[in-house]
This record gives C-alpha cells, sequence and structure tokens, in this order.
C-alpha cells in the first residue's frame, strides 16, 4: 500500500505526492518461493567498485545454500552461475578549455605541493616553468560536473620558458695613454668597450659614447725644462784684417749652443735641439769689439739686478761694466751702467702655484667598487700664462695648496632582490567560471647604481577550474486554481527545480538530481501564493503599484517642511458594468518619508498629427508623472475648426481651417471660409487630380489669397448642373457677336473707304456676393 504524507506526516492529496515527490513506487514486486528440487542460493552481493575509466568490469557473487550444496546440477556454473561479470557503466566526459593561458609559472606544476615558503636560494626566476589553463568537464548529457572528472589537476598544462636576464658585458680596461701634455698638468686615459649589449632585464651598461666606448682620465704632469741649452763660451773677437789695418773696431764672436737633458738619469747627456724650448734658444753670434790703443777699453756688461718679486715699474732694472783703461785722446769712454724698469711679463714676472681638476675615484687594481682616493696635481704658472718648472714656484717658496688627495666612494652596483612567491590564494569564486588565483611577491631590496633591475610582473594570476554551480530554480506560476468552483480564493503554485550552471551571465541550466542543491528554501510563499479569482459583480483590486519617490510641499521651489510624503495605488477592475457605481475607481495610500526633495512640474506636448497631440505631465528630475501638473493649464489634446467644418466632404485641416477632402475643390466665401466642397469633373485625369490636391495644399493665411477667392466665378452646383447666370452670359455673348458682324456689313457697304475704330467694350464684371443662384 502507498500512501502521501505531508512534511508535517499529516495525509495529504496524492496530486502533491505526484507533483513534489515525483514518481509513485511501484504498488507490486515480483518474488519467487523455492520448490522442494529448486537449487537456492543466497542473494547476490553487492557489485564491486569500478574505477574511472570505461575498459574495467565489475562482478558479484553467490553461493548455494541448504541441500543444494550437495546436488551436482546445482554446481553446474554454466546453468546456475555463482559469479557475474559485466562492463562498468561507461561515463563519457568532455574537458573544453576555460579562460586565458596563466603567464609562465616556474616551478608552478599543479602537482607540486603549494607551500609558498621556499628559502631565496632555492627560488628560481627564469628558466623551464609551465603555463597553464582552466578546463570546464561537461558529462555526455553536457551538464556541468566537477573538472577532476576530465583532468585530476583541472588544468591543461604547457611547458614553457621564462628567459633569463643578461647583464651587460664590457671588456678590460686598455692600458694609459702618455700624457697629453709634454710640459706642466695634462691627462692620460683608458677606456673599455662594449661586449655584449644586456636583454632580458640585465643590467644595464654605462653612458657610453658614439663608438660604444666608456673612458676613464686621470691628471697627469709632466716637469718642465727636462731639455735646456748650453752655451759654450765666445770665441775671441774676429775683425774684418782686409778693410781694418789696425786690427781693432767693431768684429763678430760665436759660440756652440747644445741642447741637453736635465733628466736625473740622462743629465748633460745632448739631444736633438727640436726637444727645447726653441723661443729661448741663445744667441750664437754676436757682436763685439777690440779697443784700439788710444781708445778707452771697457769690461763685457754684467748681469741685469733682479727686479723685485711684486713688479713695480718705478723700481729699475741696472747692470754695469768696468773702465779697464782710459781714453788718450778726448773722446769719452761708453757708458758703464744701463737701466730699465720692471715692467711685468716683460722683464719681471710673477708664478703661482695651479691645480687641475680632480681625477675619477681610483681603486685598487682588483676592486670594482668601495673606497678608493681621488687626486690633483700642482703645476707652476708664469704670470704670462706659461707654464714653467714648478722649481721656480718652489725657489720662491710660494703656498703650496694643501689638499692634492681625497678619499671617494664608488657605489657598488646593487641587484634587485625579491621574495619568494606567495601560497596561491583561494579561488575568488566557489564556483562557476570567472574565478582567479593569485599569487605575489614583493621587492626586498631595490636596485642600486647599475644593478640589475626589479622586473615589473610581481604578481601572477590564473583561471580557477570551472566547478558547477547547484541552484534551486524557480518555475514559472500556474494560473489561480480555485478548489471546487471557477471563482474566488485559490492558489498559484510553481516548481522548485535543482539545476546546475556556471554561474555566468550566459549560462545554461541542467536539471540535476535534487540532493546536490541542499536544503529547500524556507519559505512557503516562495512555491505558493494566495490569489483570487474574481466573481461576476465582484470589485477586483490590481496589486499596489511601487512607491513614489519622496516629495516635500513646495513654493517656488522651496519647502517649509522637514518631512516628505510618498505614495501608491490600486486599481479596481469591475467585472461588469451594472456594478461599475460600487466600485471606486482607485485606492491611495500615502506615508511620510525623509530625505525629500522639491520638484517643478510642466505640460509637455507632442507634435500635431491629424490635429491630435499628446499631453503629458512631466516631473523636473524628467520622470513623466500622473497628477502634479495644474489641469486649468493644460494644453488641448485635439485641435478644432472654428466653426466647425459641418459642410458635405469637408474636414479640418492640421492649419485649424476648413478644407475639402481628395477629388474635390473648396469653394469659399469673401471672407476666407468654406462655402462648400465641388467635386472637381474629369478626375479621371490624373494631371488635373494632381492639380487639385496642390490647390489644396496651398497656405490660406494670405489676405490677397482672400479677396481673389471672394471674387471667384464658379459655373457648377453642388449637384453638377450648370448654374443660371451661366446661360445668359452664353445668350448675351451671342447677340454681341451678331450685332458686331452686322455693323461690319453695313461699314463696308459705305461708298467712302473710312474705317471707324469701334467702341471698346468694357470688360464683363461679375460680382459674387456667396449667393448660390445668381
Amino acid at each position: 500500500a502507498v500512501s502521501c504524507l505531508s512534511e508535517d506526516d499529516d495525509s495529504a492529496s496524492v496530486n502533491d505526492c505526484v507533483r513534489w515527490a515525483g514518481a509513485m513506487p511501484s504498488l507490486v514486486q515480483e518474488c519467487l518461493v523455492p520448490c522442494k528440487d529448486d537449487c537456492t542460493f543466497t542473494p547476490w552481493s553487492k557489485f564491486t567498485a569500478c574505477s574511472f575509466d570505461c575498459e574495467s568490469t565489475r562482478s558479484r557473487r553467490r553461493s548455494l545454500t541448504g541441500r543444494s550444496r550437495k546436488r551436482d546440477k546445482c554446481q553446474n556454473t554454466e546453468v546456475y552461475p555463482q559469479v557475474e561479470t559485466e562492463l562498468c557503466p561507461c561515463e563519457v566526459f568532455i574537458s573544453q578549455p576555460h579562460g586565458n593561458w596563466s603567464e609562465c609559472i616556474i616551478g608552478g606544476r599543479t602537482s607540486e605541493p603549494q607551500l609558498g615558503a621556499r628559502s631565496q636560494r632555492d627560488a628560481r626566476e627564469c628558466g623551464e616553468g609551465v603555463r597553464l589553463r582552466a578546463i570546464a568537464c561537461y558529462d555526455k548529457t553536457g551538464r556541468l560536473v566537477e573538472p577532476s572528472r576530465c583532468s585530476s589537476s583541472g588544468y591543461i598544462e604547457e611547458s614553457c620558458t621564462v628567459p633569463c636576464p643578461f647583464d651587460c658585458k664590457l671588456s678590460d680596461w686598455s692600458s694609459w695613454s702618455p700624457c697629453s701634455s709634454s710640459c706642466g698638468p695634462g691627462v692620460k686615459v683608458r677606456s673599455k668597450w662594449l661586449k655584449e649589449k644586456p636583454y632580458n632585464g640585465g643590467r644595464p651598461c654605462p653612458k657610453l659614447d658614439l663608438k660604444n666606448q666608456v673612458y676613464e682620465a686621470v691628471p697627469c704632469y709632466t716637469e718642465c725644462n727636462q731639455y735646456s741649452w748650453v752655451v759654450e763660451p765666445w770665441s775671441p773677437c774676429k775683425i774684418d784684417s782686409e778693410q781694418n789695418s789696425l786690427h781693432c773696431g767693431e768684429g763678430i764672436r760665436t759660440r756652440e749652443v747644445r741642447c741637453v737633458s736635465t733628466a736625473e738619469d740622462h743629465g748633460g747627456e745632448t739631444v736633438p735641439n727640436a726637444l727645447c724650448n726653441q723661443a729661448e734658444i741663445p744667441d750664437i753670434m754676436q757682436k763685439c769689439s777690440l779697443y784700439c790703443p788710444s781708445e778707452c777699453a771697457v769690461s763685457d756688461w754684467g748681469q741685469w739686478s733682479q727686479c723685485p718679486q711684486v713688479c713695480d715699474p718705478n723700481v729699475m732694472q741696472t747692470r754695469t761694466r768696468q773702465v779697464l783703461r782710459s781714453s788718450v785722446n778726448t773722446k769719452p769712454c761708453p757708458e758703464d751702467s744701463q737701466m730699465k724698469p720692471c715692467i711685468l711679463n716683460q722683464n719681471c714676472f710673477q708664478y703661482q702655484y695651479d691645480l687641475t681638476g680632480w681625477s675619477g675615484c681610483q681603486l685598487d687594481a682588483n676592486a670594482t667598487c668601495g673606497h678608493g682616493e681621488r687626486r690633483r696635481l700642482l703645476s707652476c704658472r708664469r704670470s704670462d700664462g706659461a707654464i714653467v718648472s714648478t722649481q721656480l714656484c718652489q725657489r720662491l717658496r710660494l703656498e703650496k695648496p694643501v689638499q692634492t688627495s681625497s678619499r671617494c666612494m664608488v657605489g657598488c652596483a646593487v641587484d634587485c632582490q625579491l621574495s619568494a612567491w606567495s601560497a596561491w590564494s583561494q579561488c575568488s569564486h566557489t564556483c562557476g567560471a570567472g574565478g582567479q588565483m593569485v599569487r605575489g611577491r614583493s621587492v626586498v631590496l631595490r636596485a642600486a647604481g647599475e644593478g640589475r633591475p626589479c622586473p615589473e610582473q610581481l604578481t601572477q594570476h590564473r583561471s580557477c577550474p570551472v566547478k558547477p554551480c547547484y541552484s534551486w530554480l524557480l518555475g514559472p506560476w500556474s494560473p489561480c486554481r480555485v478548489q471546487g468552483g471557477q471563482c474566488g480564493d485559490g492558489l498559484q503554485v510553481r516548481n522548485l527545480t535543482c539545476v546546475v550552471h556556471d554561474a555566468s551571465v550566459s549560462a545554461t541550466s541542467r536539471p540535476v538530481e535534487n540532493a546536490l542543491c541542499g536544503d529547500l528554501p524556507s519559505k512557503e510563499s516562495v512555491l505558493q501564493l494566495p490569489c483570487s479569482v474574481p466573481c461576476p459583480g465582484d470589485c477586483h483590486l490590481t496589486e499596489w503599484s511601487e512607491w513614489s519617490s519622496c516629495e516635500l510641499t513646495c513654493i517656488n521651489g522651496r519647502s517649509f517642511e522637514t518631512t516628505g510624503h510618498q505614495s501608491r495605488s490600486r486599481a479596481f477592475i469591475v467585472q461588469s458594468p451594472e456594478n461599475q457605481e460600487s466600485c471606486s475607481g482607485q485606492a491611495v495610500e500615502t506615508r511620510p518619508c525623509s530625505g525629500g526633495k522639491c520638484y517643478d512640474y510642466l505640460w509637455k506636448t507632442s507634435l500635431w498629427r491629424d490635429n491630435i497631440r499628446t499631453v503629458w505631465c512631466q516631473r523636473s528630475d524628467g520622470i513623466n508623472v500622473t497628477g502634479g501638473c495644474a489641469l486649468r493649464t493644460k494644453p488641448a489634446e485635439v485641435r478644432h475648426c472654428s466653426p466647425a467644418c459641418r459642410k458635405p466632404f469637408s474636414y479640418c485641416t492640421q492649419r485649424g481651417v476648413c478644407g475639402c477632402e481628395q477629388g474635390y475643390t473648396e469653394i469659399m466665401r469673401s471672407n476666407g471660409s468654406l462655402d462648400y466642397c465641388m467635386k472637381v469633373p474629369g478626375l479621371e485625369d490624373k494631371k488635373a487630380d494632381v492639380k487639385t490636391i496642390a490647390g489644396k495644399n496651398k497656405p490660406v493665411n494670405s489676405k490677397m489669397h482672400d479677396i481673389f477667392k471672394g471674387w471667384s466665378i464658379q459655373p457648377f452646383n453642388p449637384d453638377g448642373k450648370l448654374k443660371m447666370w451661366v446661360y445668359g452670359v452664353s445668350a448675351g455673348g451671342f447677340l454681341i457677336i451678331v450685332f458686331l458682324i452686322f455693323t461690319s456689313y453695313l461699314m463696308c457697304k459705305k461708298t467712302k473707304q473710312h474705317q471707324s475704330t469701334p467702341p471698346q467694350q468694357k470688360p464683363l464684371t461679375l460680382a459674387y456676393d456667396g449667393d448660390i443662384d445668381m
């Protein structure tokens, strides 16, 4: 026996169980009562477990019981098998890739334990890795299932490589060049050149020149006056004896000049003259004189006296010579002293120490960074700008600049150091598509100097495998069902189905077992709702509308209230016209609210169309509303002609005046109003039809048009017959023609060939007073 029970174990209708509890259990089951000679067996055991592949088998067993164990026929396994084997139910699953490939993950295979606590030394930053792409797994019916059914990891894996960084490579330093100056301070340089550029985020190169070289320069000093002129003694004074018989008077003497090295190891050694200063080469020939016996004889000039250290033109430099014998005759002896002022940079010089610029920081031979020393050199500069031997400055005991060397520091290149990758985060979605896992690392030490810079990528993302989402899906409400009648109170019901989906916007839901969705929704109103079917003559209310926005009572845009109000309404639906008076048109509820606003209300209108337009009320925030605008200021929705168009075949045009329908022409009064509509003759002619329509559409607001419209002559009555005045005009015209012919005949009969011009006929003027019968 099968009965239907509710959740409270109360008796319920079988229909409810069929709807909510599924198929009815079977009422009859086959059974077997063994006969005396039958073979009896234990019940079959459960089937053994299956693996996930489609090629495995499962089996179950049973054994003989009682006397059957001793019977030979029962032990025949071909007739009475004791083991049954069958292929496992084959479940076919299809995987589909989902999302994009992840970045290349070093040491990120899904089989690795995701501890994220490896030491910095073990963390590889480049080399072989793997990139992952999540999958969604479906069964053969297209239902989403756990991704582990398709892949143990839930990912498609693919090998990849993160390229390792390569630093800039330069050659070793070249040897130092010779000093750039042969006298005084100069520079000597050495260089490195580029061997390999950096790539993949390696250490950058120092600033290179156009030849891809980097230079280092240090000051150097070459001692001046390493070579000096040495003079031999003067030769005796030679007199031209052929012209001078006395062998006395003016002559010439010469001497040898050599350039020698003053270096300590090669002192006094003669070198080529080009090595000595050519501007200071001593004289090798000089005038001289041999005094005649009667003349005054003087010695050679002595050395010039020294000028003071500070040159002063008022101080004179002197030199003297001695008189060796007096003159016999009256001729005076030549001067024995000479003077000249001490003029700066002519015969008087000043000296000062000069310093070169600092050299670069010089390190020890094998060092590349750290503490070093920088140097600058002394030189002796003469006041005319010439660099001279430092000995000259030393002799003058000038004060030397104190600091010619100082300690310095070359910063070491520090590579960027990163922490190890963190563990992968939990998936951002518990189920469905679009989930992401993320891991990150941080900068432990920033790069310094020419160190390897930090990479841009400090986080890595990968999509999560698509896990199925299970949820209850509500079906549509059924029509209102009234038990035991056609109208009155009843119930609306709807079904609840457990579905699987991937939670995306375009997700397709497929029904699955209800157990996968868990507990049912607790509210009974989710599945059933009270409803009513109006009986004839009942006043039936619709559902309440949504509450309106909060509004304040305003005067000229200002409110004097702190609490606003909002309202909602519901309308009555009347089932029969005779009960209309017993049902009011609308029920309205109002409640106080806070945060209200002031609004303005304006009437809005559409364009006229066939003298009809739509009129509505719009609030200042752009929402169209019912009520709010003053009814006394409401614009007209229908445009009427004044006076009304009551003539046959007439209608009110969009210009607000009466016109005639197509195929009829307007007959206007002198005041511009329509008199009647007359059918246009020859309507079959399309050209005439076009003209009539064109004439109908011409504007009539011109005063001139109104004047001529009143004077227009129409020969036909509305019934299509000719008017009486047309016959009168025709008869008058015929008589005039006869009169003209007769007059012409009489004039031609006269003997005098004189032609007289007949009096000009006045034009026929007919006035139309608006009466139909003239």
